[in-house]
């Protein structure tokens, strides 16, 4: 069984991108002696699992297992179960780049050891890669993710993100957009380069698809610049440019762009609006104060100063949209006055993945559980120090 990722890897490559899961279930019964697999796709709400096999039914085999596949889609840990007859079933992360995709279940004949399970986890963190892959190439994995039609603005919305987490040794960031099926202009946006690692997150003008047009132009115009080595001031400057020329100021964009040295927690910042920056720092919750200047694209050829502030290891950010801080669905005092802040401590225990839920369902509790007004997102960085990059 010494080469049980190499023969699952090359079964991966050789698949056409829709029928990845059944290369890797033919695979996994061949290498590991299965006697069965199935996997489960989180939902763009992350509110539940989903088998891509028979996407309109929920997570198979009861109470029971809807919970094991939570607890291991939450925990990122594998976890085992063995029924009376000896036989198990092995609840793996689908996860790549800290991004979780999924829960990967293997049925075993038998109850395994730890080096099964290890290699079972490996076989796992394959099966992300190529979901990951294949996600450009095929939509079935995307119709397994949606439980209900998109809009056009949220199709756009969800097509132009990076992903919902990422992580390294020396930080871990995930995000959210709600409503996930309807969303329309706010947006969010990161890449991680020689390590640094850029976060933006945009209150879009407008609703629905106009809206969801605008940020997309915003966000390539801040990726050109970005990927043609422009700096923070650059890419916002560009940005703004190309809103003004595009709208002649009658349409623009609230943004905020931060830029994180991953060694020593330094961060560099644009306040071009609305999004907020709070910092989670042991048990206070605290705005990071920042100077507003004009959002992008307001007039020709804004030009925008530098601002920076430093980061302690363990620090949190949340960045959120105007959506959330300024909720006031029942014309009483707005979201980000004094509840925001109860649920970010909240989530002091929960890793960035599960902190962003539970704003979101604070939220919506702030709501009253109604449709959310307006868009709504959430950003989570952890920066953990220095010590450890490049270790895992």
């Amino acid at each position: 069984m010494a080469d049980a990722p190499t023969g699952v890897s090359r079964a991966l490559r050789e698949a056409p991108p829709d029928r990845v899961v059944e290369a890797a279930d033919l695979a996994i019964r061949s290498v590991l002696g299965a006697s069965g697999t199935a996997l489960f796709i989180a939902d763009y709400r992350i509110s539940g699992l989903w088998p891509v096999l028979d996407s309109r039914q929920p997570v198979a085999g009861g109470k029971a297992d809807q919970v094991l596949v939570q607890r291991c889609f939450s925990s990122q840990q594998p976890v085992r179960e063995s029924d009376e007859d000896s036989r198990c079933r092995l609840y793996l992360p689908v996860s790549v780049w800290g991004e979780r995709l999924g829960v990967l279940v293997v049925e075993l004949p038998e109850a395994p050891g730890d080096e099964v399970v290890r290699r079972a986890a490996d076989i796992a963190g394959e099966v992300a890669m190529a979901l990951r892959a294949a996600d450009r190439e095929t939509d079935r994995y995307r119709r397994a993710r949606r439980q209900e039609r998109l809009s056009m603005a949220a199709e756009l919305q969800w097509e132009l993100l990076p992903g919902r987490s990422v992580s390294d040794g020396t930080f871990h960031l995930a995000g959210q957009l709600e409503p996930a099926y309807t969303v329309g202009g706010d947006h969010f946006d990161w890449s991680l380069d020689d390590g640094r690692l850029t976060v933006t997150v945009l209150n879009g003008d407008g609703i629905g698809l106009a809206a969801a047009l605008l940020t997309a132009v915003t966000v390539n115009a801040m990726r050109n610049a970005r990927r043609s080595g422009g700096s923070l001031v650059e890419q916002a400057e560009l940005a703004s440019d190309t809103i003004y020329y595009q709208h002649r100021g009658h349409r623009h964009v609230a943004t905020v762009l931060l830029e994180l040295d991953c060694a020593t927690g330094r961060v560099r910042a644009v306040d071009a609006g609305s999004p907020h920056v709070m910092r989670v720092r042991g048990g206070t919750v605290s705005r990071v104060a920042l100077e507003q200047q004009l959002p992008l694209g307001m007039f020709a050829e804004t030009r925008y100063d530098l601002q920076e502030f430093d980061l302690d290891p363990g620090d949190r950010l949340f960045v959120v949209s105007d959506g959330v801080w300024g909720a006031d669905p029942t014309g009483r005092e707005s979201y980000g006055e004094r509840a925001m802040a109860r649920s970010m401590r909240a989530t002091r225990l929960q890793p960035p993945t599960e902190a962003i839920g539970t704003v979101m369902r604070e939220l919506q509790a702030f709501h009253a559980d109604a449709d959310l007004r307006d868009d709504a997102v959430v950003v989570c960085l952890d920066w953990r120090g220095s010590v450890g990059r490049g270790d895992g």
